[in-house]
């Protein structure tokens, strides 16, 4: 193989090298970003919708627990209503499959309803059907807090990369700070979520139908508000129109 060295052949570790870049921090962020299924208009609007996983990825998140709470609060029958909260989540895969759109939201969260079935079958409670959700709400709150603290808060690396940005608003003082206070809105919405919800699950069947019914509410409705209003506080300052990226 010929390479641009006046005529002679690199060495073989040298294209080895060159072929296996390591990934550098700008890389690893943008494949974050780039994961973390956020959208954006062409006139610099973030998507709300899209970035919630459109009205499919809604329906995939909010329908099966409306099932099993529906039928529990109706019947009283546990082991039904986590087994028709599992087939409605099993729907959404197949559909998926058969569709051939990518399942990963769907299996997703067939997995959170199977966590949580175990759970409300294995100790009889119907409340522990919500439990799997505080530890990934609170894991969440940690990851963002943590990402704060070393200064790399994730807002900013997910909306930097929206922007165009990359990772320079890290070289920025004020655009650091936009993005840390976008990342503790997050925070403060994840927050707000076991503050309302733990003290409903604490009390068993009595708290059980507000649960059911704050966890809807506070799924991806407020999940997508608060991320909307994190990308309005985070828009650069002075910035034209809507986003003027």
């Amino acid at each position: 193989m010929t390479a641009p060295y006046g005529g002679h052949e690199a060495p073989d570790g040298e294209d080895q090298k060159q072929g296996e870049r390591t990934p550098s921090a700008a890389d690893l962020a943008g494949a974050y970003a780039a994961k973390a299924g956020l959208h954006r208009h062409h006139d610099g609007r973030i998507d709300v919708l899209r970035s919630a996983g459109g009205v499919r990825g809604m329906l995939e998140s909010i329908l099966p627990g409306l099932v099993f709470l529906a039928y529990f609060t109706l019947a009283q029958d546990l082991v039904l209503a986590v087994v028709l909260s599992l087939v409605v989540a099993a729907v959404f895969v197949v559909v998926r499959l058969v569709g051939r759109t990518p399942p990963t939201q769907a299996f997703a969260g067939i997995i959170g309803i199977g966590v949580s079935a175990a759970l409300a079958l294995f100790t009889g409670r119907a409340e522990n059907f919500y439990l799997y959700g505080f530890f990934t709400n609170g894991a969440y709150i940690v990851a963002l807090v943590a990402s704060v603290l070393l200064k790399w808060p994730l807002m900013g690396v997910i909306f930097g990369f929206l922007r165009n940005e990359g990772l320079h608003w890290r070289q920025n003082p004020v655009r650091a700070r936009q993005y840390r206070l976008g990342t503790w809105i997050m925070v403060a919405v994840l927050g707000l979520r076991l503050i309302v919800q733990m003290p409903l699950y604490f009390m068993g069947d009595a708290g059980l139908t507000a649960l059911g019914a704050t966890r809807l509410l506070m799924g991806v409705p407020l999940y997508a508000l608060g991320l909307w209003v994190a990308w309005l506080v985070t828009r650069p300052i002075g910035a034209p129109g809507p986003e003027g990226d």
